[in-house]
C-alpha cells in the first residue's frame, strides 16, 4: 500500500475511537443498526475523500445525485415509487453530504421505509390484474425502457403501467402456447386447447413467476441489504468500480478471485421457485456422502447446531451464501426433500472446492497448421496461499503442454475475461517478451510506477494472437495493450475492450480490529470498501481507462448495441495520458502490418461479418422502441426478431466445425470422472463452431506462412 494512504487508515481508526467513546455508557450500541450504519457511512466518506484516486467533492450537488440514483437503484423499472414520493424525498437533496460527514442519518430510513411500503402495495397489484382476461386485439403499446419513463404520477398511473407490463409478459407466453399447440397438432395424446384456455394458462404462468419474484424480493431486501445499496450508490457515483461489500459479499468476491471456496461441492438450480441440486462435484463432500442426489430440494439450511433457516423464496445465490462457509471442517445441515416426497436432514462437513471452470485450459486446433489455443476466463490469484492457484503459472504450464505438441502458433482467448490480479498480468506478459515494462500505475498526486518483467527468458517466441471483446476488462486490457505496444502479437476482437483502467484495493471499514487499543473489545465487522486508488497506463503513455484497447483486427460483434462499456457510464473517470515508458518493440523476421491490413480487408469483404453488423444495427433500433400489445403486430415483430436472432446465431456457427482436440497431457485428468468428460465435450463443441476462433486461426495461418517465407529467404 502507498505510504500516502497510511493517513487514511489513521483517520479511520480515529473515527472509530470517537464513535467508541461517544457510545460509552449507552446500552447495546454494537447491536444498534443506526449506530452501525452511521459509522459505516462516516468511514466510507473518509475513504472516498482522503483515499480515492480522483475524489469528487461531497457537497450538495453530490448529495442530489445520490438521492436520485438511490431511488432509481431501488426501483430501476420505475414501477414502485410514485412521483409524489420522489418529490417528498427532495427535502434530503442537500442533506446526504452532511450525513456522510457525521450528521444524523435520516435520508436512508425515510426512502427505505417508503420503498418497503410501496413494494408491499405493488406485490398485491399483479394478482388483481392477472385475475381477468386480457384483450389482445386493442392497439396499445408499452415502454419497457425506464430511462424514457418518469415515475407514475399517482396510483392509477402506476396501476396502468403494471397492467401494460403484465399484458406484455402474458402476451409473450400466450403466443408461445399457441405456437406449441400448432407444432403438436395431430400428435398422439396431445390435447388441443382453446385460445381462452391458453390465455388463462399464460396468466397463471405469469402469476407464478411474480409470486416467486416477490417472495425472493421480500427475503432479500432486508434493511442491511438496502443500506448496502445506499452506500454503493455513494461509492459508485465517485466512480463505477468503488464498491461497498457486506462481510458475506466480500467472501464471495475473494472466492471468485482465488478460484476456490469452502462448501459442499453441489451446484444448485432454481426449479419453478424451488432450490434443487443440479449436479454434484466429483470428490466433493456432497458426492462423498452419498446422501444428496440430483433434483433433491433444499428446504432449510443450518450452521452447525444453530436454528435452521427456511430458504423458501430465496434466490439461488442467497442460498449458496448460507451453504458456503469461511473454513474447512465447519458443519452445515441441509433439510432436503426427495423426489418421492420424503424429508431428511443431511449433515456435511465443508471442504475446499475448486472452481476449475475459472482456470486456464488449452487445446489444439488442427488444420492448415497446428494451432495451440489457451482459454483464460479470469486473471485469478489465490492471495491467501503461497502455493495457491495463479493464472500466470497456469498459463506457463499450458504453453509447455502446447510446445510439447509442437504447435506452429498460439491463440490466447481473453473474451469475457473481466480481469483480476495485476501481478499475474506482469508475469504472464513476461512469458512472451524479453525483459521490459508491462504497464504503468499512477496514484493520486504520485509519479507513475512502472511495473516490469525482469525475466530475460521468453517462454514462447512463435506467432501469437490475443482474442478480446467488449467484456475483456482491466487486467485483460493491460495484457492486450502490452502485447500490442511491443508488437509481439496481433490483437483480434470487437471495436474496443471494456475500458476499465483503474486499480482497486479492499479497505476494511474497521481497522481498529487490528489495533492494540481494541485488544480487549470485540469489534463488529462493518464490511469493506473496494476503493479506486490508482489508474493503469499503457507503456506508450495512454490510459486504458474509458477507451480500452482497440484491436488490430476488428470483428463485428452482437453485443455492440448493448452500450455497457465504461464509456457508457456517466460516472466513469476520464481518459488521459502520461509519459511513455522506455521499451523496445519485438524484433521479428516478419511484419504483422501487412497481415493486419489483409485481415481487416477480408473481414470488411466478408458476407458473414457484414450480415452480423447489419443485424446488430437492426437490434439497436428495435430495442429503442415501444412494444405493441396487439397480438397481430406482436407476432409480426416477433417473427422479424426471431429471423434476425437466427441469422446472427447461424452466422456465429461455422458450417464445418474446427478440428479441436485436447492436449495429450490432459487426457488422463479429463477421463477421471464422467462429469469432467461431459464438461470437456461441451467445451470443445462450443469452440469448434466459433466463427471468431476460426477467423483468428486464419490470421495465425498467415503469420505462420509469412514467418516460414522469411526463414527460407
Amino acid at each position: 500500500m502507498s505510504k500516502k494512504f497510511i493517513p487514511v487508515i489513521i483517520a479511520l481508526t480515529g473515527i472509530s475511537l470517537f464513535f467508541t467513546y461517544q457510545s460509552q455508557g449507552k446500552n447495546d450500541n454494537d447491536d444498534n443498526p443506526k449506530s452501525r450504519y452511521t459509522k459505516i457511512l462516516r468511514n466510507v466518506g473518509v475513504l472516498l475523500e482522503e483515499g480515492h484516486f480522483s475524489p469528487r467533492k461531497i457537497d450538495d450537488a453530490f448529495s442530489k445525485e445520490v438521492l436520485k440514483k438511490f431511488a432509481e437503484e431501488l426501483d430501476n423499472d420505475k414501477t414502485i415509487f410514485l412521483q409524489s414520493d420522489i418529490d417528498a424525498f427532495k427535502k434530503y437533496e442537500n442533506r446526504i453530504d452532511d450525513e456522510i460527514h457525521g450528521s444524523e442519518l435520516e435520508s436512508f430510513y425515510t426512502v427505505n421505509d417508503v420503498y418497503i411500503k410501496r413494494s408491499a402495495e405493488v406485490s398485491q397489484l399483479y394478482k388483481d390484474i392477472l385475475a381477468k382476461p386480457f384483450d389482445f386485439t386493442k392497439d396499445e403499446k408499452v415502454i419497457m425502457d425506464a430511462e424514457k419513463l418518469g415515475f407514475p404520477k399517482n396510483e392509477a398511473e402506476r396501476l396502468d403501467q403494471w397492467r401494460k407490463r403484465l399484458k406484455y409478459a402474458v402476451l409473450g407466453k400466450y403466443v408461445d402456447l399457441q405456437e406449441e399447440r400448432e407444432k403438436n397438432k395431430g400428435k398422439k395424446d396431445f390435447k388441443i386447447k382453446a385460445d381462452s384456455t391458453l390465455e388463462r394458462e399464460a396468466r397463471d404462468q405469469a402469476r407464478k413467476q411474480l409470486d416467486r419474484y416477490f417472495a425472493t424480493k421480500k427475503t432479500r431486501e432486508t434493511n442491511d441489504e438496502n443500506f448496502s445499496t445506499f452506500v454503493n450508490t455513494i461509492t459508485t457515483i465517485m466512480d463505477p468500480h468503488s464498491n461497498y461489500f457486506l462481510p458475506v459479499d466480500l467472501r464471495s468476491f475473494n472466492e471468485s478471485m482465488s478460484g476456490r471456496f469452502y462448501g459442499i461441492g453441489a451446484q444448485l438450480k432454481d426449479d419453478d421457485g424451488k432450490i434443487k441440486i443440479a449436479s454434484l462435484v466429483s470428490g466433493g463432500p456432497a458426492w462423498k456422502s452419498g446422501e444428496l442426489k440430483e433434483n433433491d430440494e433444499i428446504i432449510k439450511v443450518a450452521q452447525g447446531n444453530e436454528e435452521p433457516i427456511d430458504v423458501t423464496g430465496y434466490a439461488v445465490t442467497d442460498a449458496v451464501k448460507l451453504i458456503r462457509g469461511a473454513k474447512v471442517g465447519t458443519e452445515v445441515r441441509l433439510t432436503i426433500k426427495r423426489v418421492d416426497g420424503t424429508i431428511k436432514v443431511v449433515t456435511l462437513q465443508r471442504d475446499e472446492v475448486k472452481l476449475e471452470d475459472t482456470f486456464a485450459k488449452s487445446a489444439i486446433i488442427k488444420g492448415e497448421n497446428k494451432i495451440g489455443y489457451i482459454y483464460l476466463p479470469e486473471f485469478y490469484a489465490d492471495f491467501e496461499r503461497p502455493n495457491g492457484a495463479r493464472c500466470a503459472a497456469d498459463v506457463a504450464k499450458e504453453i509447455e503442454k502446447l510446445k510439447a505438441e509442437k504447435v506452429d502458433g498460439i491463440v490466447l482467448d481473453l473474451r469475457g475475461n473481466g480481469g483480476g490480479s495485476l501481478y499475474d498480468v506482469v508475469q504472464m506478459a513476461g512469458l512472451f517478451i524479453e525483459e521490459g515494462p508491462i504497464c504503468q500505475v499512477k496514484g493520486r498526486d504520485e509519479k507513475a510506477n512502472i511495473l516490469r518483467d525482469r525475466d530475460k527468458n521468453v517462454q514462447y517466441t512463435g506467432p501469437f494472437a490475443v482474442m478480446v471483446d467488449e467484456t475483456s476488462a482491466s487486467a485483460s486490457e493491460i495484457f492486450a495493450a502490452a502485447i500490442q505496444d511491443y508488437k509481439r502479437g496481433v490483437i483480434i476482437g470487437s471495436t474496443s475492450t471494456y475500458g476499465k483502467g483503474t486499480v482497486q484495493r479492499n479497505i476494511p471499514l474497521n481497522p481498529e480490529s487490528e489495533s492494540a487499543l481494541f485488544a480487549n473489545k470485540k469489534t463488529e465487522d462493518l464490511g469493506t470498501v473496494k476503493l479506486t486508488l490508482q489508474k493503469f497506463y499503457r507503456i506508450n503513455g495512454g490510459a486504458t481507462q474509458l477507451k480500452g484497447v482497440t484491436p488490430d483486427i476488428v470483428l463485428p460483434d452482437r453485443l455492440e448495441h448493448l452500450k455497457f462499456r465504461e464509456k457508457d457510464n456517466p460516472y466513469a473517470l476520464r481518459w488521459d495520458e502520461i509519459n511513455k515508458a522506455d521499451y523496445k518493440t519485438w524484433t521479428s523476421t516478419s511484419s504483422d502490418d501487412l497481415i493486419i491490413s489483409s485481415a481487416n480487408n477480408d473481414v470488411n469483404k466478408s458476407a458473414t461479418f457484414g450480415k452480423i453488423k447489419e443485424n446488430v444495427l437492426w437490434l439497436e433500433k428495435y430495442n429503442d422502441k415501444e412494444y405493441s400489445l396487439n397480438i397481430a403486430k406482436y407476432k409480426e415483430d416477433q417473427k422479424k426478431l426471431k429471423e434476425v436472432y437466427k441469422q446472427i446465431e447461424d452466422s456465429y456457427k461455422l458450417p464445418t466445425p474446427l478440428n479441436i482436440q485436447n492436449v495429450s497431457a490432459d487426457t488422463m485428468a479429463i477421463n477421471s470422472a464422467q462429469d469432467k468428460v461431459d464438461k470437456n465435450k461441451q467445451w470443445i463443441k462450443i469452440r469448434s463452431t466459433d466463427i471468431y476462433i476460426d477467423e483468428t486461426v486464419k490470421v495465425l495461418n498467415k503469420m505462420i506462412a509469412q514467418e516460414n517465407t522469411a526463414k527460407v529467404n
